[in-house]
């Protein structure tokens, strides 16, 4: 989206930047054309730092923690510096996350500012509250407030908010009360770049999942699945391969590459070869929000796709013809089952799927909705 915008427009990314990533930002003149690095480095999850962090948020803080991590004196120094030079027409805030550094100190910037809300942050903490037990329950039910509030104030002190699907705008709108939502990005996805998985050669019985492994949402999805599922699917097929692709798993995701068939693959730098040899994709989401960008990925790849309805929450997508929707364990199991057995209708579903992603979602499309709403906002 970004490469498209700067075929019009001067772009500038302004990002936090862990001192080993830095390496990965070479390639940031492809979609800018200047590039602001601001140092920053994550804390350990379960260190001793972490849980030192954790308390003094809960003690004198009440922000949501992960919001309150982002925090970053030098990042919120440069936009102030940008906002008060007028160097750009719009800041676009993409996530709701680097928001904490917009209007730090009580600082209100002067440029106009475009919030893109890739999900209803406060929904993905309502849910996690929801299906938590013991002291998560407890702890999650504190952030899930603390999220509601801040979403909210963040949310209307902004000139605009942009959501990506017709659902979280209507959420945004009903939930936290907002007047200035201007309306849903749709998904795009570059379909001729996955198209080179329709020929690869697959591996037999395979499946795959796609995702950040330190977000919370897809750390809940492969727990359920790899105990609840993976062991039904196991028995039926005894040679299955289940691959979890995706950045900085957590030390319980590795935990689960112990059981025989599962793969962590960690960062990857190229996610293509892992689905053009999988014969199914799954997204077993109960928690989450926005639209998942993995389920087109993997349609634009010829995948046959098993999701549960809160994965596919916010796709136009219609169960049977080009995904499957299950949201219990044996349903679940059932239709990957159906799947693995039948290469015909794998072939079948997964073109569809390519089809319908290559005919309605690409990026340019994309690109031009949300450029019409940077101009609303600028107006």
């Amino acid at each position: 989206m970004l490469r498209a915008l700067r075929a019009h427009h001067h772009v500038t990314f302004l990002a936090l930047c862990p001192p080993e990533q830095r390496q990965a930002t070479e390639k940031a003149g492809e979609y800018s054309d200047a590039q602001v690095w601001v140092d920053w480095q994550e804390t350990a999850k379960r260190s001793a730092l972490f849980f030192a962090e954790l308390g003094t948020n809960l003690l004198l803080s009440n922000l949501p923690y992960v919001i309150s991590k982002y925090r970053s004196a030098e990042m919120a120094k440069l936009i102030r510096h940008y906002d008060i030079t007028r160097e750009f027409d719009l800041i676009i805030c993409d996530f709701l996350t680097p928001s904490i550094n917009l209007f730090a100190n009580g600082w209100w910037t002067k440029s106009p500012v475009l919030l893109f809300q890739h999900n209803v942050e406060s929904l993905i903490w309502k849910r996690l509250y929801q299906t938590a037990s013991g002291l998560k329950k407890i702890y999650f039910r504190d952030q899930w407030k603390r999220m509601v509030a801040f979403e909210r104030k963040v949310c209307a002190s902004v000139s605009g908010v942009v959501a990506v699907s017709e659902e979280d705008t209507a959420l945004l709108r009903s939930e936290l009360g907002l007047t200035n939502v201007l309306g849903a990005v749709p998904t795009g996805v570059d379909a001729a770049g996955f198209s080179s998985c329709h020929s690869a050669k697959k591996k037999s019985k395979s499946l795959i999942f796609l995702g950040s492994m330190d977000w919370m949402p897809n750390i809940d999805a492969m727990r359920w699945f790899c105990y609840e599922i993976f062991p039904r699917l196991k028995k039926r097929f005894p040679d299955l391969t289940l691959s979890i692709v995706g950045r900085n798993p957590t030390a319980e995701i590795k935990q689960l590459s112990k059981t025989s068939g599962i793969e962590i693959t960690g960062t990857v730098d190229d996610v293509k070869p892992y689905m053009g040899e999988a014969e199914v994709m799954i997204v077993p989401l109960r928690v989450g929000g926005g639209t998942r960008v993995k389920i087109f990925e993997g349609m634009a790849a010829g995948l046959p796709i098993v999701s549960t309805r809160i994965g596919a929450e916010g796709l136009p997508v219609r169960d049977g013809e080009n995904i499957f929707l299950a949201d219990t364990p044996e349903i679940t199991a059932e239709k990957i089952s159906f799947l693995l057995e039948q290469p015909k209708l794998r072939h079948t579903m997964g073109t569809s799927a390519a089809r319908f992603v290559a005919e309605n979602y690409s990026w340019e499309s994309a690109t031009r909705r949300l450029e019409e709403y940077c101009h609303q906002v600028i107006k």
